[in-house]
């Protein structure tokens, strides 16, 4: 399992994530710069230890009602190769581990994997700030994908608790700016 650690990045995630948000095409908000607050997600081990997997929920209040995004990451030592230029989030230093390459998971082979393997039932989701603890709050539903079938990651979060059209879902939970819980689907596999 992955050690959290509580130190420095600099700049930071949310930071990072106000500048590159806004530039992606499901992005929801108008051309101003989000204000990004963290409000919930969770973490998957890589089983090499080699790349950080995170799937962070950040919620733009810019707008009159609040919108949620999921945007899962990698954080890797080094320059992932093979990527479209977009799929860079942005480079940080960590306080402990030096330079790391923060990546749009979507695009990260490491991070589909394990999200593939989290869909089947053989990986396990871990909290987002605790070493070795498992975040029992993320529920998977459903017969979950092969290796090489789609996983479809939702980007724009909606409350809801099931998922129609899905032959296995992600679900997992993220708190409103006013305190609210809310749970939605994060990634599911397209029923064919």
């Amino acid at each position: 399992m992955a050690s959290i650690h509580h130190t420095t990045m600099t700049p930071t995630k949310l930071e990072l994530l106000t500048e590159w948000l806004p530039k992606q095409s499901w992005y929801a908000g108008d051309a101003g710069t989000p204000e990004l607050a963290k409000a919930g997600g969770f973490r998957l081990d890589d089983p090499e230890g080699e790349v950080g997997i995170e799937l962070m929920v950040v919620v733009d209040t810019t707008g009159q009602e609040p919108v949620a995004y999921l945007v899962p990451m990698s954080y890797r030592g080094a320059a992932l190769e093979g990527v479209p230029g977009e799929a860079l989030i942005g480079t940080s230093e960590h306080g402990v581990l030096g330079l790391r390459w923060i990546y749009d998971g979507v695009h990260d082979p490491v991070v589909m994997a394990q999200l593939r393997a989290l869909l089947r039932g053989e990986a396990m989701p871990q909290h987002q700030s605790k070493s070795d603890t498992p975040d029992l709050t993320v529920t998977v539903h459903g017969i979950g994908p092969a290796d090489g079938i789609e996983v479809r990651v939702n980007r724009v979060l909606r409350p809801v608790e099931d998922a129609d059209g899905s032959s296995g879902h992600l679900v997992a939970g993220w708190t409103w700016p006013d305190g609210t819980a809310a749970r939605g689907v994060f990634a599911a596999v397209p029923r064919w």
